[in-house]
């Protein structure tokens, strides 16, 4: 038998894989389940695991899944650091971006990696992309890229400045133009040889509250 704080525990991870496609964050469960503290979390989902309900993988962001019900196969991926959707910041060290060096992961369920290689994560710090549901703090899920087409959306590492962002692709003559989601904000024109694709987005993880 199992408490009726476990089962709204229980019940919450489920509605929480049905309605984004990740697991939820011990902290997600303690405002989702209105409990104080998230060492009191940690306990219930130690019971629950203990007891067969479902497994928690200790050190790995949103590692938690259920057993015996429709089980997804789940991803490990390497959130390899931050990057700008509004001002450009400066880009990450060549090796960080295979993930190879990263120490943070989240596991994501295979129905949104697919077959895909060289996959990462990364944060979204600012809101220019606000207009295609991508707010600050929010995740992406990146597939390294050298070519993107008209539309994509892309972390481009700006060579002259030294610099990535999170932009909408478009090719016009020999210039680049990227173009933010946000009425608010002007695009970045450059020319195409400046320009070195680092990946495109696969899809957006939301940030919770």
């Amino acid at each position: 038998m199992i408490s009726d704080r476990q089962k709204g525990i229980l019940s919450f991870i489920r509605s929480f894989l049905s309605d984004r496609g990740y697991p939820p964050t011990i902290r997600d469960i303690a405002a989702g389940c209105h409990i104080s503290s998230t060492s009191v979390v940690d306990y219930n989902l130690n019971v629950l695991e203990k007891k067969g309900y479902l497994r928690c993988e200790r050190g790995i962001s949103r590692g938690i899944g259920l057993l015996g019900e429709n089980v997804c196969e789940m991803v490990t991926v390497p959130v390899i650091g931050q990057i700008a959707a509004g001002k450009p910041i400066p880009v990450p060290d060549d090796n960080s971006w295979s993930g190879s060096l990263s120490a943070d992961t989240m596991q994501l369920p295979r129905e949104l990696t697919g077959d895909r290689e060289n996959i990462y994560i990364l944060k979204v710090k600012g809101n220019s992309m606000v207009d295609a549901l991508i707010g600050d703090g929010d995740f992406v899920l990146m597939q390294q890229a050298q070519t993107a087409d008209d539309g994509d959306m892309v972390a481009v590492w700006l060579k002259d400045r030294g610099e990535v962002t999170l932009k909408k692709f478009y090719r016009e003559g020999k210039r680049i133009r990227l173009q933010p989601s946000n009425g608010q904000m002007s695009p970045i024109c450059v020319d195409a040889k400046g320009v070195e694709i680092q990946g495109r987005v696969v899809c957006v993880i939301r940030k919770t509250m």
